[in-house]
């Protein structure tokens, strides 16, 4: 009789089943309509994430309370959510025509409304991604909660520590808190926070807002406040999914909105017919690369484009950012801002009118006939699924019959890299769709020598398009780099983005077979490494050269 074998499972193995499971449980609550995610409907999506225990959330599943986790949550929820009992995640329903503010994260593009006391609407109009973006930030800020309520509850009757009295006096009070009265606070959170008052002190002012510099203390005392009623009330959170939303989603609404206003406009312009080209990246630096070194020669004297570009990535240069956009609108430039909830803003270059003698392309030799100069598209970034959306609207013909003359798609992206550090480029060959294995080589226009010689090291190989990038932890990681995977880096939208550029060449036929793709990616974090996740803080001015150094490469491809 043969032996039968026990097989462990890995590390990297439990984490990919975990991440399946999170992902099919998210689609089956937004089906159901409703759940209660520290209730039993809940209890699959928070043992998913504590098993996965994802990099971007640190200690979520030791006792401690998460800081760093928090901060990186926090900014990409509406502000005040930690005091709301109900969120409804809605379509776009028309809340902007009421009296109700729009409550905009610092880190994530979407409208969210305060209804009242006890309700936070938050809009979704980028597809399935923003959902597990949200739904996962929720997950994990609740787990949190119910840590601080562990710490604070003395037994199951309403006795609770002395430390969150103080805590609670603290937040309370009606006038700002001194200084002595803040560290007096603090010590007493700690406590329960399982922190060092040093480590609280760290983050203290980055969670502070100009309207409420002690909004740290207000986001525990909430997050302790509604997780102790879930217990002693049994009043449990409730995250709904309104009808509207559930009918839209999937069915390209807003992409097609944002597209048709696009191929509009190029319509009016009597663009349309001309060679296009789509640019995704950011809202600066095409227009920065093309036109900032010349029209800021006087201003910023002896300082080499790189640094041009670093004075205007600064806040307070806004006088410099405005000169470039007045010479780029005089020279051609079209800005459209988005009306269509995709959030998705897009400038149009008509590269005919540009003086090309003044600009940072000088050598540039544009065809004689103005219907053979290029058209630029450059659309702001999507984000994870909404980019197949977007550039399978945008791909297709205009009213059904007016063929687009589409030349080439380029990507210029940041990503988390498992081989080098922040700041790093990354080529792709291929992308791959994390848990479903489907795959998307294609000939990337870009190649590594191209980008040799610039100080900055640059990588090559396959690229994993993952769910979101907060669901990742190193073991999962490490196991498709080091596989025969070889993967050398992770972002979430590169395989939506190629399978509608293959869709439409290739088997629709609505744009050119032959195509041309460009793929470049710059190092925001390094997943692997602790200390260098998302959570650890952004690029600053590191992420400024490579920006600039892959937007010119793109543009001289372009215009060579």
């Amino acid at each position: 009789m043969t032996e039968i074998k026990y097989i462990t499972r890995t590390r990297a193995q439990e984490s990919s089943a975990a991440v399946e499971r999170m992902y099919i449980t998210m689609r089956h609550l937004f089906n159901r309509g409703f759940y209660k995610p520290m209730g039993v409907s809940g209890e699959t999506l928070r043992e998913a994430l504590l098993q996965l225990r994802p990099e971007i959330y640190g200690s979520v599943a030791d006792e401690k309370v998460e800081l760093n986790g928090l901060l990186y949550v926090i900014e990409r929820l509406p502000i005040g959510i930690e005091e709301c009992r109900y969120i409804n995640l809605t379509s776009d329903e028309g809340y902007s025509q009421s009296h109700f503010e729009p409550i905009v994260p610092p880190k994530r593009r979407r409208n969210c409304y305060r209804i009242d006391e006890e309700q936070m609407n938050i809009e979704i109009t980028r597809g399935r991604s923003d959902i597990y973006d949200v739904l996962t930030h929720l997950t994990f800020i609740f787990i949190e909660s119910h840590k601080i309520k562990d710490r604070i509850l003395i037994n199951d009757d309403d006795n609770v520590s002395r430390d969150w009295l103080k805590l609670q006096e603290a937040v309370l009070k009606s006038e700002p808190l001194t200084l002595t009265e803040r560290e007096i606070a603090i010590a007493h959170t700690s406590i329960f926070l399982g922190r060092t008052f040093a480590e609280i002190n760290a983050v203290y002012d980055i969670f502070s807002t100009k309207e409420n510099p002690d909004r740290f203390l207000c986001i525990i005392y909430w997050l302790g406040k509604i997780a102790l009623e879930e217990v002693l009330e049994n009043n449990k959170r409730t995250i709904t999914f309104s009808p509207i939303l559930r009918e839209r989603l999937g069915h390209h609404i807003y992409g097609e909105i944002w597209a048709n206003k696009i191929k509009t406009e190029l319509q009016r312009l009597k663009l349309l017919n001309r060679p296009l080209h789509i640019i995704s990246a950011n809202m600066h630096s095409v227009m920065n690369s093309i036109f900032a070194e010349n029209v800021l020669q006087q201003k910023l004297k002896n300082k080499k484009n790189i640094e041009v570009f670093e004075e205007l990535s600064k806040t307070e240069n806004s006088d410099l950012r405005a000169l470039v956009a007045k010479r780029a609108t005089n020279e051609g430039m079209l800005f459209l801002p988005d009306i269509s909830g995709t959030n998705i803003d897009v400038q149009i270059f008509d590269t005919a009118k540009i003086k090309f003698e003044n600009t940072a392309f000088s050598n540039y030799i544009a065809p004689e006939k103005d219907a053979e100069k290029p058209v630029l598209i450059v659309m702001d970034y999507a984000f994870g699924e909404q980019a197949y959306e977007t550039i399978d609207e945008l791909l297709k013909p205009f009213h059904k019959d007016v063929h687009l003359n589409v030349e080439s798609v380029s990507v210029m992206g940041k990503a988390g890299i498992l081989v080098g550090g922040k700041g790093d480029i990354m080529i792709p060959t291929a992308h791959i769709n994390e848990g479903t294995g489907d795959n998307y080589p294609f000939e990337n226009e870009l190649t590594i020598e191209q980008f040799q010689g610039y100080d900055i090291p640059v990588y090559g190989g396959t690229m994993i398009t993952v769910l979101g990038t907060s669901l990742q932890n190193k073991d999962l990681l490490k196991f498709f780099h080091d596989s025969t995977w070889r993967v050398i880096g992770l972002e979430m939208e590169g395989a939506h983005y190629q399978k509608a550029i293959q869709s439409a060449s290739k088997i629709r036929k609505s744009i050119n077979p032959n195509v041309k793709v460009r793929y470049a990616y710059y190092a925001s974090d390094n997943p692997l490494e602790t200390g260098s996740t998302l959570a650890s803080g952004g690029l600053g001015t590191t992420g400024v050269k490579p920006t600039y150094l892959i937007t010119i490469k793109i543009l001289e491809q372009i215009f060579s």
